[in-house]
């Protein structure tokens, strides 16, 4: 089943200006499925294929040459074969042809630093993450209850095909994180990797804090932050920054810890039905990184940079997400995983107002419940409507 993507009108605009439209995100976001729905009359061909890396490892002309002749092409997983920036650049100069070229990759790390050596001012970059609650809503695939979606995850593969999202989920674990993630690090302590990714999931929502991790993984800190840095490559996990150019210094200055999807998190926790959910000690944290992480969806889809981070100050007055519109103007965004709203949920945005001076300004609220309010200058917004909500941020 083919799932529209958001993002498919940013990428056919991008490819009417760029000769090379980079799409990178998480493996199994559906780069390339977007890719070839695209752009249905380009070749492809992908790096995970063992005779083609050989190819465009040994003989990049020849492999180029090969394809000369289509319309365009679609090379998947390009970092398998890096040199190939510097022979795509020559190309890329010698005859300009918008979109020409489709280039995916699931390592982030890896991607930019050979783009940035080759391709600069040749190439956009396009960020794909998995599906969004309003993608699954338009296919007719979103669950009825907050619970079961957060559980089955959003990787397109459990949706577009008849799949038991516990086994993929699991397979995704297995293959992908234990396997390749440890293959780039060269891991060789497979259980301490496998609890430290554990004790990752269980620290979601929490200030990111590498001295701890690598006490109760049993390794060095640098170790633990060799590994961190490829799970954030990979787009397994993400930092959220704290703002502090205002107010005051007394401030946390300490990113926070999410995960880009759910069911990976409630997969590591041994979490295996949607009805643990509505008591599991972890439930705040989860549905704080679920709403998060939609918001950094729509922004990438809209190919926008997130400008999302948190506020606490050493008080513990906190607010969960602040949008940065400007530089000079805030938006503050509480999120509570209650199912029935009160204005008690509203004790953090207010205090954060009380302390910018703004206690009049639009802020607004996403819970768990079911029904959008209004209330006085507070703006209350479902699960389900959180873009909504990045809509009236932009406005």
């Amino acid at each position: 089943m083919h799932i529209k993507r958001e993002i498919q009108a940013i990428l056919e605009r991008m490819a009417r200006q760029f000769p090379v439209v980079s799409i990178t995100g998480p493996f199994g976001s559906g780069k390339t499925t977007l890719a070839k729905m695209t752009f249905p009359e380009y070749t492809y061909v992908t790096l995970e294929d063992l005779d083609r890396r050989r190819i465009a490892l040994d003989d990049p002309r020849q492999f180029f040459a090969a394809f000369a002749q289509g319309k365009g092409l679609i090379i998947d997983e390009i970092q398998h074969a890096p040199d190939l920036f510097s022979y795509l650049q020559t190309i890329v100069d010698e005859a300009y042809r918008p979109g020409h070229f489709i280039i995916t990759g699931s390592q982030n790390f890896a991607l930019l630093e050979s783009i940035s050596q080759s391709l600069a001012g040749r190439v956009t970059l396009l960020t794909l993450l998995p599906l969004t609650v309003d993608e699954l809503r338009q296919a007719n695939l979103l669950a009825p209850t907050l619970e079961e979606n957060l559980i089955k995850g959003f990787y397109p593969r459990i949706y577009a095909q008849p799949i038991d999202p516990e086994i993929w989920v699991q397979d995704y674990i297995a293959t992908y994180i234990e396997r390749d993630v440890r293959q780039i690090l060269k891991i060789g302590d497979i259980l301490s990797f496998q609890k430290f990714i554990a004790l990752c999931a269980a620290r979601i929502g929490s200030i990111l804090n590498f001295a701890e991790l690598a006490r109760d993984a049993g390794v060095s800190p640098n170790t633990i932050k060799s590994w961190f840095s490829v799970l954030e490559a990979s787009y397994i996990v993400y930092q959220l920054a704290p703002h502090y150019n205002n107010y005051s210094k007394r401030i946390i200055q300490t990113p926070k810890l999410y995960f880009y999807d759910t069911g990976l998190v409630c997969a590591l926790l041994g979490i295996q039905s949607a009805q643990e959910l509505f008591t599991h000690p972890i439930r705040g944290n989860l549905f704080e990184s679920f709403a998060i992480t939609e918001m950094f969806k729509y922004r990438y889809n809209a190919h926008k940079k997130p400008h999302l981070f948190y506020w606490r100050d050493t008080q513990q007055h906190e607010v969960d997400c602040v949008f940065e519109k400007r530089y000079d103007t805030l938006i503050p965004v509480e999120i509570k995983a209650s199912m029935t709203f009160s204005n008690t949920l509203l004790k953090g945005i207010s205090q954060w107002q009380q302390i910018a001076h703004v206690e009049n300004d639009p802020a607004y609220l996403i819970y768990a419940g079911d029904t959008n309010l209004n209330y006085m200058h507070y703006r209350i917004y479902t699960w389900d409507s959180i873009k909504t909500v990045v809509q009236k941020l932009e406005e």
